[in-house]
């Protein structure tokens, strides 16, 4: 796969008219919107399937709304592939076809490559929650805007969720160098697809509903995703039995919350508000829930499904690490809005990741002293 750049002019001119044409469309019909006695009523898609617990997390978000709001604005939660593909959410919502949507920014890698910054990499050792504090506090918000603005995206987005760590994935056999991963079909997304052909796979980037039948027919020979309970819902365990634990291909990500701009604009101050407060709670809660979902089905995956986990090995870690660094040297090159993003990134991470380690005491001495051999929580 090539590298994504800035869309062409013809193309940007395309997408920029279909977001005017929706937009005046929409404007003709906002006042009798805002002036509306009844409920608002939004329809939004997801980029994930109904079994995925995304999609649950998009229906979360959408039912804080409909409850603080009081009705007054009511979201419907359609699943991927409703109205659109999952990769064609960004375009659909621009033009109005979608009132909102749910899904992660690297998802719309082909039309600015910058946007997959917030979530593909290794986040300069920063961990989600901390990318979402640069993203509020650090200056990323302004620059996300500014990234839609150039592509004339007609959209408002709220990031929230910070994911945890993610897999390096799902294979046929225990990964042990970086030599094993030459030649793999391999599923990713983002720039992630640029940092596995740079570790020698062969890249097909496939929304989560597609990768499981994919591999089941070949045509993939590993995959990753995201977590246990999205794998296994999705049924990664009926395809394969080894799972890599530990990456810095997708360190940092969170999930993103479209409005279509015309249509979000149109609603009352006080219900825009709510929209913004509401993806700051539903952003803890899923915090909450992923660490105690997650948790369970990593447990279920062992020991009803047979699958065996294993740590990705450091030499292929700091292969990864390296390999992202001379894709952001070339992206950087090419992409002045590229650049700007990641060193306001590289600024945050600088002073925040250095408070972290130095204020947070290493966990894993106190998990390995209760729950390691002889642990102390048998005797409590």
């Amino acid at each position: 796969m090539k590298d994504a750049k800035v869309a062409p002019k013809g193309s940007r001119r395309k997408f920029l008219k279909g977001a005017a044409v929706a937009s005046a469309a929409v404007g003709a019909a906002a006042p009798a919107v805002a002036q509306s006695a009844g409920p608002v009523s939004m329809r939004w898609q997801s980029t994930w399937p109904s079994k995925d617990i995304f999609h649950e997390y998009a229906q979360d978000y959408a039912k804080k709304v409909n409850d603080m709001t009081g009705g007054d604005l009511r979201i419907e939660v359609l699943p991927a592939g409703a109205v659109v593909p999952a990769f064609q959410l960004l375009e659909a919502v621009s033009k109005g076809t979608l009132d909102g949507g749910h899904g992660v920014s690297a998802y719309h890698y082909g039309k600015q490559a910058a946007l997959a910054l917030w979530g593909s990499g290794p986040g300069f050792g920063m961990d989600a929650n901390m990318l979402l504090a640069w993203h509020k506090y650090g200056g990323g918000k302004e620059l996300l805007d500014k990234l839609y603005a150039s592509i004339g995206a007609n959209v408002v987005s709220f990031l929230y969720g910070p994911m945890p760590t993610q897999p390096l994935g799902w294979f046929k056999k225990p990964v042990t160098k970086v030599e094993d991963l030459k030649g793999l079909k391999f599923r990713t997304v983002g720039i992630s697809i640029d940092v596995f052909q740079g570790l020698g796979a062969a890249v097909n980037a496939l929304p989560g509903g597609e990768i499981v039948a994919a591999m089941d027919r070949g045509l993939l020979d590993a995959a990753e995703f995201n977590n246990a309970s999205s794998d296994r819902a999705l049924g990664f365990a009926d395809v394969s039995k080894v799972c890599m634990l530990q990456s810095f291909h997708q360190n940092a990500e969170q999930f993103e919350i479209l409005f279509n701009k015309d249509k979000y604009n149109a609603l009352p101050e006080k219900i825009r508000a709510i929209v913004s407060y509401a993806a700051e709670a539903a952003s803890q809660d899923m915090h909450w829930k992923a660490i105690d979902r997650y948790s369970k089905d990593y447990q279920e995956l062992q020991g009803k499904d047979g699958v065996r986990f294993y740590k990705t090995p450091d030499a292929i870690l700091k292969k990864q690490l390296e390999v992202y660094d001379e894709v952001v040297r070339k992206k950087s090159a090419e992409n002045p809005l590229f650049k700007e993003i990641i060193q306001s990134q590289i600024a945050f991470a600088q002073r925040t990741t250095r408070w972290e380690q130095d204020t947070l005491a290493q966990r894993r001495m106190a998990v390995d002293h209760y729950f390691g051999k002889d642990g102390a929580a048998k005797k409590l």
